[in-house]
């Protein structure tokens, strides 16, 4: 039994990598002791602002057995997403994860294909796939398998690979090799604290979620605060400036998978192509995007608040 566990571990990793994952880390599928009162002193100091359907499903969060039936693994998977061009920087912003087709439906796709490739050569499988759209917590599992640390900014670093990838798991009924965490190389570094302009990373290793770009230009369904006026640099969705600093992430290399190269205006743009933008263009620009999430009246109201 433990040659066959050793071998089906290989059989999925090497897969994963095949299928484009950028890397494979596996752990027991058990309750995430550790984040438990993190996770609640978050929710109650409500850092997690309008972002409501955060507090649905805590057990679930917590523990991947109540997810998925009898399950005894956590797959977790890296998929790179860094850019080979990235935009014009006289212009407003978007985080270099929505510059391509919308991840969930790429990596959806991905994660299928080797569901069905287990199923197929070592035999009946059941499990789930998860891809950022429910109760699971994404990093603590990729770094529970040792595939990076949790770095001063909450993102998920790799010595390797910096932090510029999705995260994503498999939560399958199957007895696996399981990897172990690595250690935190952030040291002294304080490069992603010093620079965010709206001082969201209220602590290391804790973000105050409400008080980020990312939230602001995405989540945010009201008008923006003008006490944030001035300090959003820019950036028009999204924001990438804690990981743009991060040292790690001179390691990051560009992706290899055609659904992310962005369309050519979007590199292309300057400040007075954004601010005329049309619900056409938009539709154009961003027709597969993860952009569409804000939608053309979100994208306005973030351009007209960066105009002010």
């Amino acid at each position: 039994m433990y040659e066959n566990k050793a071998k089906y571990t290989q059989l999925i990793k090497s897969e994963a990598i095949r299928l484009g994952f950028l890397s494979c880390g596996i752990s027991k599928a058990e309750f995430l002791e550790k984040e438990a009162p993190r996770l609640e002193n978050y929710l109650q100091k409500g850092m997690h602002g309008e972002m409501k359907y955060m507090e649905n499903h805590f057990d679930k969060r917590l523990d991947p057995t109540k997810l998925v039936e009898g399950s005894k693994s956590v797959i977790s998977l890296l998929l790179n997403y860094y850019p080979h061009q990235i935009q014009n920087q006289d212009s407003y912003k978007i985080s270099k994860y929505a510059y391509g087709r919308d991840y969930h439906f790429v990596i959806k796709d991905k994660l299928k294909d080797l569901m069905q490739f287990m199923q197929r050569e070592i035999g009946e499988i059941e499990g789930r796939a998860f891809v950022d759209s429910a109760p699971v917590l994404d990093k603590a599992w990729a770094a529970k398998s040792g595939l990076g640390w949790i770095g001063k900014h909450s993102n998920l670093l790799s010595k390797q690979t910096g932090s510029f990838y999705f995260i994503a798991e498999l939560i399958v009924d199957l007895d696996l090799e399981y990897d172990t965490p690595v250690t935190d190389h952030c040291g002294s570094c304080t490069a992603c604290i010093d620079a965010c302009p709206t001082d969201a990373i209220v602590e290391p290793y804790k973000v105050d979620g409400s008080k980020c770009i990312s939230y602001f230009t995405i989540e945010l369904k009201d008008e923006l605060p003008n006490s944030f006026e001035g300090q959003f640099e820019d950036w028009m969705f999204g924001c990438d400036i804690c990981q743009d600093v991060c040292p790690w992430n001179r390691f990051s290399k560009p992706h290899n998978e055609p659904l992310f190269n962005p369309h050519p205006d979007l590199l292309e743009n300057d400040k007075k192509d954004w601010e005329e933008i049309t619900r056409e263009t938009f539709n154009e620009i961003f027709r597969k995007s993860a952009v569409k999430r804000t939608k053309f009246e979100g994208l306005k109201r973030n351009i007209d608040f960066l105009k002010k």
